[in-house]
């Protein structure tokens, strides 16, 4: 198999082993309605065998940012019908990434009393709201039990939305420190209920979400991601055979489920943690390295010719080249990333980059 061959994610059958990676781009509007500018910068990007979007939050208490995207309601569903549909025209597919940012977040972004945890353990630092004056993270409110059950319902629901509205299936993401990692760390997890204490515990909800938003959508339409040691937003896994324990427990619980996809950002796919999960998992495997550095051609030419992963996640060449895969199959120059840009708030750096096609015409 080569990286420009096709493969199938799921039910589906995508044309090349390339994958556009969740990013934050942050230009929907302010009430979290993508409008046309985001379906021009998906449909842009078909060309990559399976889009997976920014993430999305699936309630008002879970919106981690000003600028994000929702999935809580009619008229956001609506705005993402319209990317549907023109992802679709273009011939591509496109997968929803589902995010409850939890504690990574503000009430003066949420709009809401509260945000939420696991545990009421503060990120230590400051998040930024949509005047562009700097807060400190508050200390959230940890879910009781019967509140869990709320949340995995806003999953449910969310993802219901997105099926209807035309988008192929979702991404639950539980990497980076957003809530469904919160629940992975121990360092974030605190609980004494069942959801918290050993790495089954902590892995328990996560499943839980899993098998829910399967049961509703499909298994076939249902990703997950995972970022196993990235510490990063203060959930800390320093303990290698804690991580590992907690992992594995977590991906057997999803083995059943036929997901379509597991996709792990880990900076070496090849080492043995990411590989023992992929075969627990026993279904397709994305790798993503390029969160800290930039995933480069050779690499991820390398990465899936050498059996590593089924599929490729890239993230900033993909921004700066809306048709990457014709770049990399002829072995083209590349846009350089305007860094400047990439989160918002207009076209610029987002649908105004050059194309081969452009250059010839010119």
């Amino acid at each position: 198999m080569t990286l420009f061959s096709p493969t199938t994610v799921g039910s589906f059958t995508v044309q090349n082993r390339l994958s556009l990676a969740p990013m934050t781009r942050l230009r929907a509007d302010e009430n979290g309605v993508p409008g046309d500018l985001v379906a021009e910068y998906y449909a842009q990007r078909a060309g990559i065998g399976l889009l997976v979007t920014e993430g999305v939050f699936p309630s008002a208490e879970s919106k981690a940012y000003p600028g994000q995207p929702g999935i809580a309601g009619t008229t956001q569903a609506e705005g993402w019908a319209r990317v549907a549909s023109a992802v679709h025209a273009a011939g591509g597919t496109v997968f929803m990434q589902l995010m409850h940012g939890g504690r990574v977040s503000h009430p003066g972004i949420t709009g809401t009393p509260r945000i939420v945890a696991p545990s009421a353990i503060a990120i230590e630092g400051q998040t930024r709201l949509a005047d562009g004056s700097k807060v400190d993270f508050p200390v959230p409110h940890a879910l009781d039990t019967a509140e869990l059950e709320a949340v995995r319902e806003e999953f449910v629901a969310a993802a219901r939305r997105a099926v209807d509205a035309g988008i192929d299936g979702v991404e639950l993401h539980a990497a980076n420190g957003y809530l469904l990692h919160e629940f992975l760390s121990p360092a974030s997890n605190r609980r004494e209920d069942g959801y918290g204490g050993s790495p089954a515990e902590r892995a328990r909800f996560v499943i839980e979400v899993a098998q829910a938003v399967a049961a509703e959508v499909g298994g076939e339409r249902v990703g997950i991601r995972i970022s196993p040691a990235h510490n990063i937003q203060d959930v800390w896994e320093h303990d290698a055979d804690e991580t590992r324990a907690t992992y594995l427990a977590l991906v057997e619980g999803l083995a059943p489920l036929d997901l379509a996809y597991l996709s792990i950002l880990h900076e070496n796919p090849a080492d043995d943690l990411p590989q023992e999960l992929r075969r627990a998992f026993g279904g397709t495997f994305i790798a993503n390295t390029g969160f800290g550095r930039v995933t480069t051609r050779d690499e991820a030419i390398r990465t899936v010719g050498d059996g590593v992963a089924d599929l490729v996640a890239v993230g900033r060449p993909a921004i700066a080249n809306p048709d990457l895969v014709e770049r990399w199959e002829r072995g083209a120059e590349e846009n350089p990333v305007d860094q400047a840009t990439v989160y918002g708030p207009d076209e610029r750096g987002y649908t105004d980059y050059p194309t081969l096609k452009a250059d010839r015409a010119a």
